[in-house]
């Protein structure tokens, strides 16, 4: 009797994306990020899905020279952005302690022993010991950070020293092991996936309450990841990298990814925009040849298909109204009609997420209702945001 022994390697652990922030170059829209050296960066950050190991996945992709950190840390936050005791554990990359990134390159840690909780709250404390010129972040401010001087890493309590960080750096993305098999669901977007109008480090995105509903369901998709940018378009560069560019990064190489949603409306709210004198400093941001219906539609087309080629199941949100606001325009919203009504009938997606139906005024469908905008006509409130997220049928995830 012949016997056959295996030479293949032990299973590997299924790690699970559980938060991510699209990296941006430090540009116009997050100017305000001055660089710093001998310095340390604290985070924090509300993850999805929990586990019982983690690491974090830092970037250095829009850096101009080699990053170095010289320590890191992760614990469970505390009050106050304080570490929880006996929960801070050292980060280390390839079993040291410290590491030099290339320029133009992501890092991530090795794993660290440290059970987390879904929708627990992390502190990340990073130390760079060198002066970073050109920072890696990321522009809409949802996680709370401080810069301190010096390596303060393993100060459990935030230092007094301590300055609110202008805009999120280097961190973009922590990965969890989790106990049972998870998935992911990885959220293309622009500022209203990222929440702009939602309050500050609140954790008040739909992102973010999608994933507390599907923890109270006990699905197995429990991590969600908004990979939503500000100012984004599909199809343009302009304020962060197209769409459609960064979908390999931010959308297909998420561990874990069983479920993506496109949700990216910005190319025609800006390509019909009235060309107006008051409009003319904002618009000069975002470049590049208006598009039409046939291009977004078969910007849809091209996500799908890229998604699905991984074996994930693909949702398309409709675009929702931007009536009074200083984008509008009718013909931008006879187009933005066009779209969500092809999204709605077209049968190219596994499921559509109505967000044009949550949001839109039954007295004028072109406008937001008055109690869900932040007050622009463009963006949600807090209350808009949850009605996004109380919208989603849940069993799409099971």
């Amino acid at each position: 009797m012949n016997t056959t022994i295996s030479t293949a390697a032990p299973h590997a652990p299924a790690w699970v994306r559980t938060w991510g922030a699209s990296p941006q170059a430090p540009d116009n829209s997050v100017s305000s990020l001055k660089p710093f050296a001998d310095a340390t960066l604290r985070q924090l950050v509300r993850i999805s899905g929990g586990g019982r190991r983690l690491r974090i996945r830092l970037s250095n992709e829009y850096g101009t020279a080699p990053l170095t950190v010289g320590a890191a840390r992760v614990a469970l936050a505390a009050d106050s952005a304080g570490a929880i005791q006996g929960s801070s554990q050292a980060l280390t990359f390839g079993g040291q302690p410290a590491i030099t990134v290339p320029a133009g390159a992501p890092v991530l840690s090795d794993p660290v022993d440290l059970a987390v909780d879904d929708l627990a709250q992390l502190a990340i404390s990073l130390y760079l010991p060198g002066r970073v010129d050109t920072a890696t972040c990321h522009g809409t401010f949802h996680t709370l950070g401080w810069l301190t001087s010096g390596d303060t890493t393993e100060h459990a309590a935030l230092p007094g020293d301590a300055t609110p960080l202008a805009a999120q750096a280097l961190l973009t993305a922590v990965e969890v092991e989790p106990e049972t098999p998870t998935r992911a669901i990885a959220v293309l977007g622009d500022s209203r996936v990222d929440g702009i109008g939602s309050t500050s480090g609140a954790d008040r995105r739909w992102t973010d309450l999608l994933a507390a509903r599907l923890h109270t369901h006990n699905s197995p998709t429990r991590c969600v990841v908004s990979q939503g940018i500000g100012g984004n378009r599909l199809l343009t560069h302009g304020i962060g990298t197209a769409a459609l560019a960064r979908f390999d990064r931010d959308i297909l190489a998420t561990p874990g990814l069983g479920h993506v949603v496109i949700a990216v409306g910005n190319d025609l709210v800006f390509s019909y925009a009235p060309r107006t004198e008051e409009n003319a400093a904002f618009l000069a941001m975002f470049p590049g040849e208006p598009v039409g219906v046939d291009d977004i539609i078969a910007a849809h087309l091209q996500a799908a298909a890229r998604a699905r080629a991984h074996g994930a199941k693909v949702y398309a949100a409709t675009i929702a109204p931007y009536g009074d606001s200083d984008m509008y325009s009718p013909e931008g919203d006879e187009a933005r009609e066009q779209i969500n009504t092809w999204i709605r009938t077209s049968g190219a997606f596994d499921a559509v997420l109505d967000f044009d139906a949550v949001w839109r005024d039954p007295a004028d469908p072109s406008r937001i209702r008055d109690d869900l905008h932040m007050g622009d006509n463009l963006h949600g409130n807090d209350a808009g945001y949850a009605a996004l997220a109380q919208s989603i049928d849940l069993t799409l995830f099971d």
